[in-house]
C-alpha cells in the first residue's frame, strides 16, 4: 500500500530586524507601521496560509554596551498588533509568542481568550521561557529559574491557564446543522489554583471562545522543550529544515507523543524556513549570495565574532582572518539579550572548528560568519522551491514550514504569487480555506486533549467553532 499524501501546512513570520532581514535594501519598508503588518498578513491570507507568526522581543539586546543594531526599531507589543490584524484579514492564524517566565497565567489567558473571540478562532500561543537575568531585569521577577524550573513552571503556566479557559460552563453541549460547538446557558465559574508556581482564586471574566483553548505553539529544542511540545502543545516551531536533521527531529518528538497518550496527527512539527526564487536556479543562487552578503556587513560579521569570542573585536578587520586569541569562557558580557550566545557550548572548541573551516577554505571573518550562519532553506526556481518543499514534508521531516522573507513587508508576495500555485497544483496545499478556525486549518480537533489533562474534558469534542448561545 502507498503513502498517502501529506497535505503541506504554510504559515509566515514577520521577523521584524533580525538576521535574516535586510533592512537596507531599496524594497525594505517599515518593520513597525502596522500597514507593513497589514501588506503582510494580507498576503499570508491570500496564499490561504495557515497563520501569521509575531515573535516577542522583551528587551533591546546590547553589545559593548550599545544598542545593538538590530535592534533601532524597537518591537511593538504582540498582542497589539494581532489584536489589530484580527480587523483585517478574515481567515489567517494569528499566532503571538508570549513569555510564561515573566507573566501571570489570569492576564494572559484573558487576553488570549479575548483575541480569540475577536478573531473568530484564529489564536495562537507560542509558549516560551525566558532565559536570561539581563532580560529579567525589566521586571520584578529576575533571571532567577534555571532550566528546568522554567520549564516546569511554563508547565503549570499553561495548565492554569487551561483551568481558567475552561472555567466557563453552560448547561449542555449542542450542535448545530452546520457542525458547530454550542454551549447553552453559558457562565463562569469558580477557579482556584495553588502550587509553589501561583496560588490564585476567582472568577474567569471571558467566556468560551471560539476554540475553547487557543492553538498551543512551542519553540524549544531542548530535551526538555521537546518533552513540552510532546506533553502540551499542537505544534512545534522548529530549526531543523534539511532532509537528515528534519527526519531525526520528526521522528524524536513525535516518537514522545504516545507516552502522553496522544497520536502522532496531533502534533505538528513546522521548522523556520527562509527562501530566495529566480527564474531559473542559476539566478536564484546568485540572488541568494547578494542576500548573504547584505545580510552579513564586515559590522555584522564581527558583532556576531564577539558573541563566541566574549571579547571586544571592533580592532579587527573583517576582511582578515580571525583572532589569534582564545575566546574569554567567563561570563558573555559583551552580548546581553541575544538567545545565540547559548548555543555555542564550548567556545574554544567552536572556535578551534571555525579556525579549522577557515583555513581550509581561505575564509575570511565575513566570509566564515556567512558560511556559518546560513539560514537559505529553499533556493531556486517556483517549481524547484515547490518540489523541495514538497520532498521534505512527504519524508517525514516537517510537516510544513514556517516562511521567513528577508524583505519586510513585501517578501512573501513572489512565494504567494509563484510557489503556492504550483503546490496547489500539485494537490498538496489548499486551494481555498475550508475551515475558519486555526485549528480547522492545522487538522487539529476543537480543544483537543493534550497532557496534562484538566478539570472540564466533555468540552473536548471535535467541532470547528464554539459559539456561546443563551
Amino acid at each position: 500500500m502507498s503513502k498517502p499524501i501529506k497535505p503541506i501546512h504554510l504559515a509566515a513570520h514577520f521577523p521584524g530586524v533580525n538576521n535574516t532581514t535586510v533592512w537596507s535594501d531599496p524594497a525594505a519598508g517599515s518593520h513597525i507601521e502596522f500597514s507593513s503588518f497589514v501588506h503582510f498578513a494580507q498576503t499570508a491570507e491570500r496564499g490561504k496560509f495557515d497563520f501569521l507568526f509575531l515573535a516577542e522581543g522583551l528587551r533591546l539586546r546590547e553589545q559593548n554596551g550599545l544598542i545593538h543594531d538590530l535592534d533601532v526599531v524597537g518591537r511593538p507589543d504582540t498582542f497589539t498588533v494581532l489584536a489589530a490584524l484580527a480587523a483585517v484579514t478574515d481567515r489567517l492564524g494569528l499566532a503571538g509568542t508570549i513569555n510564561s517566565t515573566f507573566n501571570e497565567p489570569y492576564e494572559v489567558a484573558r487576553q488570549f481568550a479575548s483575541l480569540d473571540h475577536l478573531s473568530g478562532g484564529r489564536a495562537a500561543w507560542n509558549v516560551v521561557t525566558s532565559w536570561d537575568a539581563f532580560t529579567g531585569e525589566n521586571f520584578r521577577r529576575g533571571g532567577f529559574l534555571p532550566e528546568q524550573a522554567r520549564y516546569e513552571r511554563a508547565r503549570t503556566f499553561l495548565r492554569t491557564a487551561w483551568e481558567l479557559f475552561d472555567s466557563w460552563r453552560g448547561d449542555e453541549i449542542v450542535a448545530d446543522k452546520d457542525g458547530g460547538v454550542f454551549l447553552r446557558d453559558p457562565r463562569p465559574g469558580a477557579f482556584a489554583h495553588h502550587d509553589a508556581h501561583f496560588d490564585i482564586a476567582g472568577q474567569f471574566n471571558v467566556p468560551r471562545s471560539p476554540q475553547g483553548r487557543p492553538v498551543i505553539f512551542q519553540a524549544g529544542d531542548s530535551d526538555g522543550g521537546r518533552e513540552f511540545a510532546a506533553s502540551s502543545a499542537d505544534a512545534i516551531f522548529g530549526r531543523h529544515g534539511t532532509l537528515e536533521a528534519g527526519q531525526a527531529f520528526y521522528a524524536d518528538v513525535k516518537g514522545r507523543l504516545a507516552r502522553y497518550g496522544r497520536a502522532r496527527d496531533q502534533l505538528l512539527i513546522l521548522p523556520a524556513a527562509t527562501f530566495v526564487l529566480g527564474d531559473t536556479d542559476a539566478e536564484a543562487a546568485e540572488i541568494a549570495h547578494e542576500v548573504r552578503l547584505q545580510q552579513v556587513s564586515g559590522q555584522t560579521a564581527i558583532k556576531f565574532l564577539e558573541q563566541l569570542w566574549n571579547r571586544d573585536l571592533s580592532g579587527y578587520d573583517p576582511d582578515g582572518p580571525l583572532p589569534s586569541v582564545d575566546p574569554d569562557p567567563g561570563e558573555n558580557t559583551i552580548a546581553r539579550g541575544r538567545a545565540s550566545v547559548r548555543m555555542f557550548g564550548d567556545r574554544l572548541a567552536t572556535a578551534n572548528e571555525w579556525r579549522q573551516l577557515a583555513e581550509a577554505k581561505s575564509l575570511s571573518i565575513r566570509e566564515l560568519v556567512i558560511e556559518v550562519t546560513g539560514r537559505q532553506t529553499f533556493i531556486g526556481s517556483p517549481a524547484t522551491v515547490a518540489g523541495a518543499i514538497n520532498d521534505l514534508v512527504q519524508a517525514d521531516a516537517s510537516d510544513g514550514f514556517i516562511l521567513v522573507p528577508h524583505i519586510t513587508p513585501g517578501g512573501l508576495d513572489g512565494f504567494v504569487d509563484t510557489v503556492v500555485p504550483l503546490l496547489q497544483e500539485r494537490g498538496v496545499f489548499r486551494a481555498e480555506y475550508e475551515g475558519t478556525t486555526l485549528r480547522e486549518h492545522l487538522g487539529l480537533a476543537l480543544s483537543a486533549s493534550l497532557s496534562p489533562p484538566v478539570s472540564l474534558a466533555p468540552l473536548d469534542v471535535p467541532g470547528p467553532a464554539v459559539k456561546a448561545v443563551s
